[in-house]
């Protein structure tokens, strides 16, 4: 179990792991610094995987109880990464149109929108209001080492799976993690649970996902605890809607000083606001402005400015 190095053939400048992992996307990654160099372990597709990248490829390893092919495992890397995607194509397409995305993608190149299941998306967004990082992450793995299922244990710390909307639906649910230092946000995980849970959540999550993005947008808000950028946060980041701008402090921010100067007389976003911030990104880079609008988000996080840094570019041979 987990004891084989797998390799995924990926060019370095197709994919970050630093700004993908570790940008505000996923809260189950932390980063290992070893012998061997930078590490991350992180659970997906109730799975524990430990990645490295490599110049033309990562490296990596799966620990679960039935160890499966490395065929099977790239496939589920290969979508949970979206490696499907011109990475290239679509910066050099996005650089074109703006100049301040060209000055920041010199550092923040290869950031991947990672293709996450939709339960632990909703569940980990309801966690992040006015939350940093670090809790977020400390929360998550709460909710997944107390209603969770047990994958493995790796260096004496045991691993769990994310739970089903059923079983944050349980009663007691609130009570728990309001003692477990949730707050008030432990109300909004168990109504919203409950109400995906009423509508028998497998059936719920299958219509939400066939939904164009207002519709889904405008499900999403009808659960508390969920507004207008938890909704978009969602649609992006799990539901395939690429063109979803999540707008909070730091979107805001970028947007009055690079693109909207206007918006600094504006003292709180309103639901107007809100859309025309949207609107502006979208019409500036196409579908994906979801996507593009990441690159962005993660060099204003000032715990990358340090982290990342670009990698010499290869040759490429001749097709």
């Amino acid at each position: 179990m987990g004891t084989k190095w797998f390799t995924l053939p990926c060019d370095n400048r197709l994919i970050q792991l630093l700004g993908t992992l570790n940008g505000g996307q996923s809260f189950r990654w932390k980063r290992v610094d070893s012998s061997e160099g930078q590490q991350w372990l992180g659970v997906f597709a109730a799975k524990l995987w430990l990645l490295q990248q490599q110049n033309d490829s990562i490296l990596y390893k799966v620990y679960e109880p039935q160890v499966q092919s490395e065929q099977a495992y790239n496939a589920l890397l290969r979508n949970y990464l979206r490696l499907d995607v011109d990475l290239e194509e679509q910066y050099a397409k996005w650089g074109a149109r703006d100049p301040h995305f060209q000055e920041a993608a010199k550092q923040f190149y290869g950031i991947r929108i990672l293709r996450q299941d939709v339960t632990e998306n909703l569940f980990s967004f309801i966690c992040s209001q006015n939350n940093h990082i670090s809790r977020i992450s400390s929360l998550v793995e709460k909710l997944a080492q107390f209603y969770g299922e047990k994958i493995c244990e790796l260096d004496g710390a045991d691993y769990y799976s994310f739970p089903q909307a059923e079983k944050l639906a349980a009663d007691g649910v609130e009570a728990k993690l309001r003692a477990n230092g949730f707050g008030y946000r432990a109300k909004y995980i168990s109504h919203s649970a409950k109400a995906i849970a009423e509508r028998g959540s497998k059936q719920w999550l299958e219509q939400l996902q066939e939904l164009d993005y207002a519709a889904a947008k405008k499900k999403l808000v009808g659960l508390m605890g969920i507004g207008a950028k938890v909704a978009d946060c969602i649609c992006l980041m799990s539901l395939g809607h690429l063109q979803a701008i999540p707008v909070d402090t730091h979107i805001y921010q970028i947007a009055a000083r690079f693109y909207m100067p206007k918006l600094v007389q504006q003292k709180t976003v309103t639901e107007k606001v809100y859309n025309e911030i949207g609107d502006h990104f979208r019409e500036l880079y196409g579908p994906l402005a979801g996507w593009a609008h990441t690159v962005l988000f993660c060099a204003d996080l000032k715990q990358f400015q340090q982290g990342a840094k670009e990698p010499k570019r290869k040759k490429r041979k001749a097709s």
